[in-house]
């Protein structure tokens, strides 16, 4: 294995400087630390649950790794056509996590929400020796949408439904670390609350499966279990929450959060919330996270947020022209050997000036 760069070090370093845990999942998402038992080691800062799990259930922090991860690769994939792409470089990350901005409280639900997403995956594929699959339920599920109108048919709970409980659980003990509900702090309420959020976006959203059993096709009986939704679909789910994000500010009993506006409604356990403005990010600065939108490809005809005119902030934007070889022809040889040619494909870029 490759020691690590300089730049992993400081990632993983600069993360860790805040109280909070999300910067240590996002530390992991790095290719430095993907050790369990190596990153119980290195974060001495650990306490109370956190710390009992890494001595008692290194696997259970396997998984949680695997959602910090799952959680990086969703956060840059909604955010690729965006002027804040979800980088994770070291000098700007950590900045990103020190305000209250909206692209914040979309990394805390992200990351939460692929903890939960994770764990899950691992019970119900049997591995983890702590959980399984959803107890079996002991009343019939609601008929679903596209197979009302059946008659005759039985029904039961049965197969390997998610325990998605059991998720949502350890990605609180671990998301909500050191934030202690009740403290006057507005940053703690609104990191939990958009925790919380993350988590929901993944319980909330469970779906029924059913497979019919009969003889000759027939569907004299039919088993259903509950199912996760496609991680790609909660994060979908929480862009939206992100374009909808609610303004707030502490209330003057400190323990309790108000939308900032006239006639606006509270925001509910699923919306995302924020109580500072984001930066603009079209220039490159180190001191609010931004690394600025010059050299980014944009699409010259979108009139959206990929579109040239947002994108490149009014700078305007060039006009490039690319030779790549790409391989073509491919053809399968017996036995066992795909052959390729190489040829040369002309690509036409627009990038930010």
């Amino acid at each position: 294995m490759l020691p690590p760069s300089r730049t992993q070090l400081g990632l993983f370093f600069i993360l860790l400087c805040p109280a909070n845990i999300i910067g240590l999942w996002w530390a992991v998402g790095s290719p430095l630390v993907m050790d369990p038992n190596s990153i119980c080691r290195k974060t001495k800062r650990l306490a109370g649950k956190q710390a009992e799990l890494c001595q008692t259930e290194p696997e259970i922090v396997q998984e949680v790794a695997k959602g910090a991860r799952l959680g990086v690769r969703e956060c840059q994939y909604q955010f690729r056509f965006r002027r804040w792409n979800c980088t994770s470089h070291s000098k700007y990350f950590g900045k990103i996590l020190q305000q209250d901005i909206r692209e914040t409280a979309f990394v805390y639900a992200i990351t939460a929400a692929g903890v939960s997403h994770a764990v899950t995956q691992a019970c119900s594929m049997g591995e983890l020796l702590q959980c399984g699959c959803e107890a079996t339920r002991s009343r019939a599920p609601a008929l679903p949408a596209a197979m009302t109108g059946s008659e005759g048919s039985a029904w039961e709970w049965g197969g390997c439904g998610d325990d998605v409980d059991f998720g949502y659980e350890k990605s609180r003990q671990f998301m909500d670390a050191k934030r202690k509900r009740g403290k006057s702090d507005i940053r703690t309420l609104i990191d939990l609350h958009n925790n919380e959020a993350g988590r929901l976006a993944v319980r909330n959203h469970m779906r029924t499966e059913c497979k019919c059993h009969g003889l000759s096709g027939s569907c004299a009986l039919r088993t259903c279990w509950k199912k996760m939704p496609p991680f790609r679909e909660v994060g979908d789910h929480l862009l939206e929450r992100f374009n909808g994000a609610f303004k707030v500010m502490g209330g003057n009993d400190g323990k309790t959060l108000i939308p900032v506006g006239r006639n606006i409604k509270p925001p509910d356990r699923q919306d995302l919330i924020y109580s500072a403005d984001s930066p603009d990010f079209c220039v490159a600065n180190r001191k609010t996270g931004s690394l600025g939108t010059r050299g980014r490809v944009c699409n010259s005809t979108a009139m959206d947020v990929s579109g040239c005119d947002l994108l490149c902030c009014g700078r305007g934007h060039r006009d490039e022209t690319l030779l790549l070889e790409e391989n073509c022809l491919c053809r399968f040889h017996w036995c066992c050997v795909v052959q390729c040619r190489k040829c040369t494909v002309r690509k036409e870029l627009s990038l930010c000036i």
